[in-house]
């Protein structure tokens, strides 16, 4: 007889049966990955989806790319008719299930005989995928002029590679090399998912584990509206801007309503899309609204699906935070969808108080350098940067860490070296950059790279000229700021938080990221 309520016991087992293939599937890209940008710094996300695409379980990874990670699967499938054992679909459109051109997704069905059990998904941030700068992270306008853009697509046909295809791509990157090292690292991640997943099917039966993925997602959504239930009800509502080099500062506003179980994210009244690479298109906005959810969950509730039912977000086409094409948003990915994570947990702050944390750092404070090497090949580096923590009313914030929608490593000094011609000056915290209060919020950091070789250097930061916001009386961090001392100079130049400029050797790049809001009135 078989029984409609699930065994809690194989609930939970299932629960790390299937977060353990995404997470092997990560282990296994980490290992085969060839740039360091996903060896060294992780900026990648594996997760499992099932045939409907809907998310099933997903690695404790990057939380912009997994929110995100949704629609992806869903452009896929929109997309193919047929599916066949050993199809890879590869795609990186921000307009088809995309965070930014960076982000290569691929996705990959899994068989059980000739049923189509689950979807192994991964997306890796790619160092550069062509553009008009190196790193692919440009001061854009319009989206082509951020790189190559890949519509869903299928990479490898039962097992085929499509070479045809992967030269196209490769054409149209700085560093091919490496793309296709990644790219493979993807592709041995897939193999290890749906190795795993064929496994679980036989050992215990397909309908038993179909069956508990589907209780796991409805278990997760029961678990995430019984804990907003006890949230109070009411409207709540915060804007905050972001920094353009010009000066102006463009606004995010939401309103955040909680009410029987749910939360609704209203973006109404928000800027419209700008000339700048700060746009962002609505499956980012979803994914920090679902990341802020989340953060604020009592209790271990499995991430899935069932997590997402209860967060509503809205936002008129058009406006900054949901894009239309052609709109720039390389920086959308990892800037604006800071400020959104800050406007949510602002708004969130005032229905609880003693929940929310004072602002982080609020940015990703990217630096992509490229150039030619001393055998004359090219090369791209990418980096973000750590930075303070905001304090809370349990402790103050932690000091020189990826905050919010990056959940990424640094790349070790001893790594970047080896690798680009740079070597790094500096690399410490920065002292007493975190706001005060009964709290003190996390400090910055300060790294400091020296150009062996000319080069071209864009920066994406953020908190440059609006320092990260206290709560509870807390002080604001301090906020980051970005210097350039050149060859034999003495004077260290200030810079906007977000430049492309043409270094030479011997110049030296300085930047010291934010500190975290405090929390409370210190008497």
């Amino acid at each position: 007889m078989l029984h409609t309520e699930p065994d809690p016991v194989l609930l939970e087992v299932y629960r790390h049966r299937f977060a353990g293939v995404a997470e092997e599937m990560g282990v296994t890209l980490q290992r085969t990955g060839y740039s360091p940008n996903i060896k060294e710094r992780l900026d990648y996300s594996c997760a499992v989806f099932d045939a409907g695409g809907a998310m099933v379980a997903q690695a404790a990874h990057i939380p912009v790319h997994l929110g995100a990670m949704t629609a992806s699967c869903q452009a896929v499938l929109r997309a193919t008719d047929t599916w066949q054992p050993g199809d890879i679909t590869i795609l990186n459109d921000p307009y088809q299930g995309g965070n930014h051109l960076p982000d290569i997704t691929t996705v990959s069905p899994v068989f059980a005989g000739d049923t189509l059990t689950f979807f192994a998904v991964t997306r890796a941030h790619h160092a550069d995928v062509g553009g008009m700068s190196p790193g692919s992270l440009p001061l854009s306008t319009t989206l082509y002029q951020e790189g190559i853009i890949i519509p869903p697509v299928k990479l490898y046909r039962a097992g085929a590679l499509n070479k045809d295809l992967l030269s196209l791509v490769l054409r149209n990157v700085r560093t091919p090399a490496e793309r296709r090292g990644d790219l493979d690292a993807q592709r041995a991640a897939h193999a290890v998912g749906e190795r795993r997943l064929v496994a679980l099917s036989q050992r215990f039966g397909l309908p038993e584990i179909l069956r508990y993925a589907s209780h796991l997602q409805a278990y997760s959504e029961r678990m995430t509206r019984a804990a907003i239930a006890t949230w109070p009800t009411g409207t709540y509502s915060f804007e905050d801007c972001l920094e353009l080099p010009s000066g102006d500062a463009p606004v995010i506003r939401v309103k955040a309503t909680i009410a029987n179980g749910s939360v609704t994210f209203d973006f109404t009244g928000t800027d419209p899309i700008i000339r700048a690479p700060l746009n962002t298109v609505l499956p980012v906005t979803q994914s920090a609204c679902y990341y802020v959810v989340r953060c604020l969950m009592e209790g271990d509730i499995p991430m899935n699906a069932g997590c997402l039912a209860p967060v509503t977000v809205k936002a008129p086409p058009g406006c900054l935070v949901h894009a239309t094409p052609p709109a720039a948003v390389a920086g959308g990915n990892v800037e604006t969808s800071q400020r959104i994570t800050d406007a949510a947990f602002g708004a969130l702050a005032q229905a609880l108080p003693d929940q929310v944390a004072a602002a982080g750092q609020g940015t990703m404070n990217n630096v992509t350098i490229g150039g030619l090497d001393k055998a004359g090949q090219p090369y791209a580096y990418y980096e973000t940067l750590g930075g303070g923590m905001g304090a809370s009313s349990l402790a103050g914030g932690l000091s020189g860490v990826h905050v919010h929608m990056s959940n990424t490593l640094n790349t070790p000094v001893e790594a970047l070296e080896m690798q680009f011609p740079m070597r790094i000056r500096e690399y410490s915290l920065r002292s007493s950059s975190g706001g005060e209060g009964v709290h003190q919020g996390g400090d910055g950091i300060v790294r400091e790279y020296e150009l062996l070789r000319p080069a071209t250097v864009t920066m994406l930061s953020e908190r440059r000229r609006y320092a990260p916001w206290g709560l509870q009386g807390g002080k604001p961090g301090k906020r980051g700021r970005n210097t350039l001392t050149c060859a034999g100079a003495s004077e260290a130049l200030p810079l906007d938080g977000k430049f492309t400029k043409s270094l030479e050797a011997g110049d030296r790049l300085r930047i010291e990221t934010p500190g975290g809001g405090g929390w409370g009135l210190r008497p």
